[in-house]
């Protein structure tokens, strides 16, 4: 099965990332764009960073799940969210506005609470 690799080198190591159908346009331009280097942002229980890609709202979502990858248009940023943002009400995850879902982080969500912002972080695309 295709999944991206998130590599935060310096706290976490790898994070694997499940590809769903859902976005296709989106999906496909991010594996074009790989493999690319960023710089981590925070939001909340949200990491974000800039991409080389370049896509608009595709299926946007105003709502997301726990460990659900995202592309954001308006910051062409893929975004791991792992709970509440900044945005968020009652037990909801909310993104800044609308994303494209493209994946699941697959395993332990917890340890992305160790990623801080700043860091490098690396997207390789493995098929």
């Amino acid at each position: 099965m295709p999944k991206l690799k998130v590599i935060f080198p310096e706290s976490i190591g790898v994070v694997e990332v499940e590809l769903t159908g859902k976005n296709p346009k989106t999906l496909d331009a991010i594996v074009k764009a790989t493999p690319f280097e960023s710089r981590v942002n925070l939001w909340g229980d949200e990491i974000y960073f800039s991409t080389p890609a370049r896509v608009g709202q595709e299926v946007g979502q105003e709502v997301v799940e726990k460990g659900d990858v995202a592309y954001w248009p308006p910051g062409r940023a893929l975004c791991i969210f792992f709970g509440p943002t900044p945005a968020s009400r009652g037990g909801e995850i909310r993104p800044a506005s609308p994303v494209n879902v493209i994946g699941r982080v697959v395993g332990d969500l917890e340890r992305l609470k160790r990623v801080r912002s700043g860091e490098p972080v690396r997207v390789e695309y493995e098929p």
